[in-house]
């Protein structure tokens, strides 16, 4: 075969310039999804799971999911291993693909969390929603915070995630689980988009949050940041933003560009 008509092999993936590692629950499926259709083919994301109590078979859940399975998620022995497994991988970054728990723990307790993972980490990064939250609120300039919950977190458990912001200095104007059925595969963007213009938008913040990493939720973000002229960041969109940076592949973050103005921003300080 000549060069002329020597044609380019399939891609198959090994040649990711940056690969990040993601520990969700272990019937969960939208992090892997969302992390993939975001990130670019540079990009290869790679799961980790681990029992959650509150789902079953199928990714069925309660209409509210109990609180004492949040906490327990991420309780030693079985968080440590699977972080240590998936650290053992040739990684860039680590992440957490789940909101709950630091709700629970709040700002104390999931800077403890963070220090009791890093001796399994090897010295990789490693990052989660609400600490990327975070980090995206601070690149963009926002203080003035709404938090969109799923429909499957109860009052208190936003609550205590609008209490967990505010450790932080945020003002949270808005809070709560979103008014859509509580079952994972009845959220669309459409139906997610409406509640956040009818709810939040007339509370005008500078960002939203769409929190929990199983909500379908990146497919909002384009067309809400256009019409409602807020920042728009939602779980694994944040979390896949901070990773890229802490991995150093901010150009790569740089060149998403369907996904919200927080891929042109780079974390500050001690995020970075």
């Amino acid at each position: 075969m000549t060069d002329s008509t020597r044609t380019a092999a399939p891609t198959d993936g090994w040649d990711a310039s940056t690969r990040i590692g993601v520990v969700v629950p272990h019937a969960d499926v939208g992090p892997e999804a969302e992390l993939q259709a975001v990130a670019p083919a540079s990009v290869s994301i790679h799961g980790s799971r681990i029992h959650f109590a509150a789902m079953r078979a199928g990714g069925e859940m309660d209409e509210k999911i109990p609180h004492d399975p949040v906490r327990s998620f991420v309780e030693p022995p079985y968080l440590d291993q699977a972080v240590e497994l998936l650290a053992a991988s040739p990684l860039h970054a680590l992440t957490l693909g789940f909101t709950s728990s630091s709700y629970v723990l709040k700002a104390k307790g999931e800077e403890e969390l963070y220090e009791r993972l890093r001796p399994v980490t090897r010295d990789l990064p490693i990052t989660g929603t609400t600490k990327a939250a975070r980090a995206a609120f601070d690149a963009l300039g926002a203080r003035r915070i709404a938090v969109v919950n799923p429909p499957w977190f109860d009052d208190k458990l936003s609550g205590q995630g609008a209490d967990y912001f505010r450790e932080f200095g945020y003002d949270v104007v808005h809070h709560g689980p979103c008014g859509l059925p509580s079952d994972q595969k009845a959220i669309t963007p459409d139906n997610l988009s409406a509640w956040i213009r009818t709810t939040v938008a007339a509370h005008r913040p500078d960002a939203v949050l769409v929190a929990g990493n199983g909500i379908r939720a990146v497919g909002t973000i384009k067309p809400l940041e256009a019409e409602l002229g807020f920042h728009v960041v939602t779980a694994n969109q944040v979390i896949l933003w901070h990773a890229l940076h802490l991995a150093g592949a901010a150009d790569t973050a740089f060149g998403i560009t369907d996904y919200g103005h927080l891929f042109t921003t780079e974390p500050k300080g001690e995020a970075a």
